[in-house]
């Protein structure tokens, strides 16, 4: 993918990483430790007690960041399988007989087209994400 192109999306993953984390992750993460701590100034516990108690405390974290990881990755296998289709095409048409410069200009208005569809899923993508993080119980 184009340095520009890749740039691009990895700007726009970026900022919505980056938000999610802002405004979920790092909140769960405070409730996690907090929770955590708690467990531990239990005196009546045993330690397996409160190994069990800090594992429950760290499920809904572990779901999140398995749910974002999840998300992510699956945007990133279609970006990939798309930039493959372009580089298909851009084969086909080199095969053909084509020159280089048609075949580099195919090449760049197909994945420049990959990251423009790519772009407009992530704020649907973002939505999705938020409405799972707050369905996490806590």
């Amino acid at each position: 993918m184009a340095e520009a192109q890749q740039a691009r999306v990895q700007n726009a993953v970026e900022d919505m990483v980056q938000s999610l984390e802002k405004d979920y992750i790092r909140k769960m993460q405070g409730r996690m430790f907090r929770c955590s701590a708690e467990c531990c100034e239990k005196p009546g516990h045993s330690m397996n007690q409160v190994h069990q108690c800090i594992d429950h405390c760290h499920t809904p974290l572990a779901k999140a960041q398995g749910l974002v990881t999840s998300e992510l990755e699956q945007f990133q296998d279609r970006l990939t399988r798309c930039t493959m289709a372009c580089n298909d095409k851009a084969k086909d048409l080199f095969d053909s007989g084509a020159k280089e410069p048609a075949v580099r200009a195919l090449m760049d208005s197909c994945v420049s087209s990959c990251v423009d569809e790519h772009l407009k899923l992530i704020p649907s993508m973002t939505r999705r994400m938020k409405d799972s993080l707050n369905s996490i119980p806590q």
